[in-house]
């Protein structure tokens, strides 16, 4: 019995460097997020195991976003942090397991800040995997 759990844990240690590997975003180049009618710019991002999708996008300065964090997965919480005072950019939230969340706020300053997954676990840093993203806000 000993043997199977050591056994287990070692294709589980083997399995998760590969899977980070393949869980890096999908879409990496930049997406322009659009401008609805209301004049909000709006954006769903998938929140999956060590990635956000898209990775990386383009807003607008001065008009307000909404990001609708859509977790897609079943045990493990993320979170969405962008930590850049500087530009008034202070967001820390929870993302549940196979929940979404709304993420609302109106960048004040052009620039490139980072966003990124805060949580620790058994196997490390999320952040350590490459769970990180980059809003570039532009005129």
């Amino acid at each position: 019995m000993i043997r199977l759990a050591a056994l287990t844990i070692i294709l589980l240690l083997a399995f998760i460097p590969i899977y980070s590997v393949f869980s890096e975003s999908a879409d990496s180049a930049p997406k322009v997020v659009p401008t609805s009618e209301d004049g909000v710019q709006r954006i769903d991002i998938v929140v999956d195991s060590y990635s956000y999708n898209p990775g990386h996008i383009v807003v607008t300065v001065d008009k307000p976003v909404e990001l609708n964090l859509r977790s897609v997965t079943s045990v493990v919480p993320h979170s969405f942090v962008i930590d850049d005072p500087e530009s008034g950019i202070e967001i820390k939230e929870t993302v549940p397991s196979g929940k979404d969340l709304m993420v609302s706020f109106t960048p004040g300053q052009t620039g490139t800040f980072k966003f990124y997954c805060s949580k620790s676990g058994i196997f490390g840093s999320h952040l350590d995997k490459g769970m990180e993203g980059t809003i570039k806000v532009v005129e």
